[in-house]
């Protein structure tokens, strides 16, 4: 396993959109077994495969407590908001690290995605899970939680991270 490089903000290449994985191989195992590595070793809780510059639509979880429950997603799609709900959450990022933001997000979504033989499962993830999902899968669309911020707070963090960039 290795631990890969995470990008930080404001880099341009965390607002490129990944585009899907057509084979769900080797390579592409491996890719998430260092994912994990990396989410696990920075105290994460989620980790897109557009952070370590890597613009596959792939993503890995573990909300899990013991950090031994990982949960990988490769091509995810929100199928359906399940429950419209929003439940705020203090919403932090491997990309923008130190920073956490009150965010309102669906308590409850519909997941599909394919797992790493290259079947498909869909599932109903909530709360925690429904959050870290929703976050995660932004990533993949080159969103960050800075986005749904206000313009000043944004250039407040896009100032602290020019600190902890040159440290």
């Amino acid at each position: 396993m290795a631990t890969l490089k995470i990008l930080i903000f404001p880099d341009p290449k965390l607002r490129t959109v990944a585009k899907p994985i057509k084979d769900v191989n080797d390579s592409i195992r491996k890719l998430a077994e260092d994912m994990l590595e990396t989410m696990y070793s920075g105290e994460g809780i989620g980790l897109a495969g557009t952070q370590v510059d890597v613009h596959k639509r792939i993503i890995v979880i573990d909300v899990s407590n013991e950090k031994n429950d990982p949960l990988v997603l490769v091509n995810p799609v929100i199928k359906e908001v399940v429950n419209n709900e929003n439940k705020a959450y203090s919403e932090g990022c491997l990309s923008v690290p130190g920073i956490y933001e009150e965010l309102e997000r669906p308590s409850a979504v519909e997941v599909s995605a394919l797992d790493l033989d290259g079947k498909e499962f869909t599932f109903i993830a909530e709360d925690i899970l429904s959050v870290v999902i929703q976050h995660e899968m932004d990533h993949l669309e080159g969103k960050m939680m800075v986005d749904f911020l206000s313009n000043l707070k944004r250039e407040m963090i896009r100032k602290k991270m020019a600190k902890y960039k040159a440290t």
